[in-house]
């Protein structure tokens, strides 16, 4: 009993130590700083890369936004590769003003291989282009995207991710549930981190990298989560993200559970792969460097760690209970902090951060009121992953014919 009683202290200390540093970085979201410094004034050269994978719902609207980008269009260069395609994404995408490109390997069909593909094509034509910046097929673009990345490049910054908005948050409580966990991570995770002189994350689509990063190695990912890799990648060799929030991209999130399930289990497997392939590189990141930056990102990956000793805690309080070192009422009250941590504060973080994004709340209640069963599904998700991981890519099927207008006006 007396080393469980110890046990449940280093348990209680690291997990309150962890979750306090997260809040008080959070808290550096509400920080209002100055625009830094332009180092150049210069209009870049952009190529706007699609990598899209029978996506003929939907990408006439994502080429349409980027050809209406209030950019000089000699200044960039919009690029559909049609990935293993069999319907008609790549005479649509042509149609509608993008340069094709078609790709057929059906034993690497992910994103990252097809951006790693498409890269080394460039590099080889020793392509005249600054910067590129990475949409996937369902987004659509808000016209004034390139000219803010243009922006960071000359504040240089070299990888900056843009801020994704969403197109459809109110289409079920699923896509409400995505609209406010993006909602909050970018205020309190990418904002904050950049407020502070941390670094954020690349966040799957509406990113730029600065061309000449990828000229050595091309795209080099090898895990389910390509964006959250490549960012890990740049941290750990003490390389600073960006944050563009005035960059927008509006994405189309799942709207039923069955597709929301699969997706957030590739994330997971993903994150956990990252954990084994570059735990020791962002350790030795923080060594070598020797900042808070690099701490931050190495203490990235522990999100799935602090579920476990959260539910070993929980177990230890258990036996405490048994062993008739802890009264029933002092067991439901620890339970119900925990309990209360994960589906009572997620509504009041949701209406929160929809007030501090100024986004209307009246067609989002749904959402909000199931914001909890949307993370607490996220906990079963991440424990099926654990004890059974699928490494297998799975196709979201992308359906909302939404252009930027209709977007713009709600």
């Amino acid at each position: 009993m007396e080393y469980l009683y110890l046990l449940q202290q280093a348990l209680i200390w690291i997990i309150t130590i962890y979750w306090a540093y997260q809040i008080v970085v959070s808290f550096c979201s509400l920080i209002k700083l100055k625009d830094k410094k332009l180092l150049i004034e210069k209009e870049h050269k952009f190529m706007a890369v699609v990598p899209a994978h029978n996506e003929e719902t939907v990408i006439r609207n994502l080429v349409e936004s980027l050809v209406a980008q209030e950019y000089p269009k000699e200044l960039y260069d919009i690029y559909v590769i049609a990935d293993n395609c069999t319907d008609a994404t790549a005479e649509i995408a042509k149609e509608a003003g993008a340069k094709v490109l078609k790709r057929f390997d059906e034993a690497n069909k992910t994103k990252g291989h097809a951006l790693n593909w498409f890269i080394k094509q460039k590099i080889e034509e020793n392509a005249d282009y600054d910067a590129m910046c990475v949409f996937d097929a369902d987004n659509i673009v808000d016209k004034n995207f390139l000219k803010n990345m243009n922006k960071k490049l000359c504040q240089g910054e070299e990888v900056v991710q843009g801020y994704r908005d969403i197109k459809n948050p109110t289409d079920s409580w699923i896509a409400s549930g995505y609209a406010i966990f993006y909602w909050m991570m970018h205020r309190f995770y990418h904002l904050a981190r950049y407020n502070l002189g941390l670094s954020p994350l690349l966040n799957g689509t509406g990113f730029m990298v600065k061309f000449d990063l990828l000229k050595p190695h091309g795209w080099q990912t090898i895990t389910l989560t390509e964006d959250i890799e490549y960012s890990l990648i740049n941290i750990a060799q003490g390389r600073k993200l960006g944050w563009a929030v005035d960059a927008i991209v509006y994405d189309e999130q799942p709207v039923t559970f069955k597709a929301s399930w699969s997706q957030r289990s590739r994330w997971t497997v993903g994150h956990l792969q990252c954990m084994k392939e570059y735990t020791k590189d962002l350790i030795k990141g923080v060594k070598d460097h020797k900042t808070l930056m690099n701490f931050d990102g190495a203490l990235y990956l522990f999100g799935i760690p602090m579920m476990i000793l959260t539910f070993a805690l929980l177990g230890v309080n258990t036996l405490l209970y048994l062993g008739a070192e802890m009264t029933f009422a002092d067991l439901l009250g620890n339970y119900a902090r925990y309990l209360i941590a994960t589906f009572i504060l997620p509504i009041l973080t949701g209406v929160g951060i929809m007030a501090l994004e100024k986004k209307p709340i009246k067609p989002m209640l749904t959402g909000i009121l199931m914001y909890p069963v949307f993370m607490g599904s996220w906990i079963v998700i991440n424990i099926k992953c654990l004890i059974k991981p699928n490494t297998k890519w799975e196709k979201i099927e992308h359906v909302r014919d939404i252009n930027i207008k209709e977007v713009s006006t709600n």
